[in-house]
């Protein structure tokens, strides 16, 4: 963190390293987002309603509710469906969040029953949704599916994925905690994607750089009944307008630039591997080639800790760091990370970033 902070520049800086001070910083000018004279929130009122019908507005749906994680809206999103479908099975990626990071809250607090459609580090098939052998109540689509690379399907794909869930009377709630950054991949404005499904879960934390938080946009006899879970759930919170005023800047200042981030993530990508070829670092992989959002995977043949250790280096030696993220083990010398590109990467052109790839080869080499 020391060497992220006094680095002269970085290809990305994500929250967990700012400090307090620049965090707060984020609400400078907040009299511009929401009139700052009005009472303070109450347990859901004030801003925080203007933030659900600012968000209701965007994904283009009856109305929105706002929730202090997403995976506590994600479980009523789908408890309240399970209700009206009579059915708790829940079809989704063997790889999505729920799966993968929850620690089974559907089936262990819920009452869900969650069946994985595919493993497949890819995302699932029209296919795979029609051939299931048993019924289920709701298809569940993370979009972006993170854990394989940030991947999304083709506009066709995902169109028939949803068709084919229809088609087995099954409801189709969207995981759209990264939705914002969809738009550029599937040539489409946010509420004609989040259209296809019967509701829509988002985060203001990841790409919009909010505090925390989420919204469940959907029916407004949906909503409702969402609000009324999440109080049982212990979501209904005293104040909550921190967090909401940094959503609402994130809305404002972070999702127009989305697209910026999106097409020169496929910049650095492309350098990325020009970097790492010059160097001949063998087998480098960038993935996927042409990112589908701002983020992607990067994989190098090469033991975690010694890919971490040359990305300090670089950054003590140097001033610029080029990897911000952790590096994981994913298998015998193999090695992999997430890149991000955001604000700080549109300084960054493509010779820069072949540059600093190539000077990271030489030092994981030595």
């Amino acid at each position: 963190m020391a060497v992220h902070r006094d680095a002269r520049r970085v290809l990305a800086r994500p929250g967990f390293i700012t400090t307090l001070r620049e965090r707060i910083a984020l609400l400078r000018d907040a009299d511009g987002l929401y009139d700052l004279d009005e009472p303070s929130d109450m347990y859901g009122n004030g801003v925080v309603a203007a933030l659900e019908d600012r968000t209701a507005a965007l994904l283009g749906t009856e109305a929105a509710a706002f929730f202090p994680t997403g995976t506590m809206a994600q479980q009523v999103a789908l408890r309240c469906w399970a209700g009206r479908t009579g059915n708790p099975t829940v079809a989704l990626h063997g790889l999505s969040h729920p799966e993968v990071h929850e620690r089974h809250a559907f089936d262990r607090l819920s009452g869900l029953r969650p069946v994985r459609l595919t493993d497949e580090p890819r995302p699932s098939t029209a296919d795979e949704v029609r051939g299931f052998e048993e019924p289920f109540g709701a298809l569940m689509l993370e979009l972006p599916l993170r854990e394989p690379g940030y991947l999304l399907p083709t506009w066709e794909e995902l169109t028939e994925v949803v068709d084919a869930a229809r088609e087995r009377d099954a409801v189709v709630h969207f995981d759209g905690a990264r939705l914002w950054e969809c738009t550029t991949h599937f040539g489409r404005p946010l509420a004609e994607i989040a259209g296809l499904a019967d509701s829509v879960y988002v985060s203001f934390y990841k790409s919009l750089k909010g505090y925390g938080g989420a919204a469940l946009a959907g029916p407004r006899t949906l909503i409702e009944e969402a609000k009324a879970w999440r109080h049982r759930y212990g979501g209904q919170v005293f104040q909550q307008f921190p967090t909401a005023l940094s959503a609402l800047a994130g809305l404002e200042r972070e999702l127009p630039r989305l697209p910026e981030y999106v097409a020169h993530a496929r910049v650095v990508a492309a350098a990325l591997r020009e970097g790492f070829a010059a160097a001949g670092l063998p087998w480098a992989r960038v993935h996927p080639e042409v990112p589908h959002t701002h983020e992607f995977q990067v994989w190098l043949p090469c033991d975690a800790d010694d890919a971490g250790e040359a990305a300090l280096r670089q950054g003590e030696e140097t001033g610029t760091v080029l990897f911000s993220r952790a590096w994981d083990p994913v298998g015998p010398g193999i090695a992999f990370t997430e890149v991000g590109v955001e604000a700080a990467g549109l300084e960054w052109t493509g010779e820069d970033v072949r540059a600093a790839a190539a000077d990271f080869a030489t030092r994981l080499t030595a």
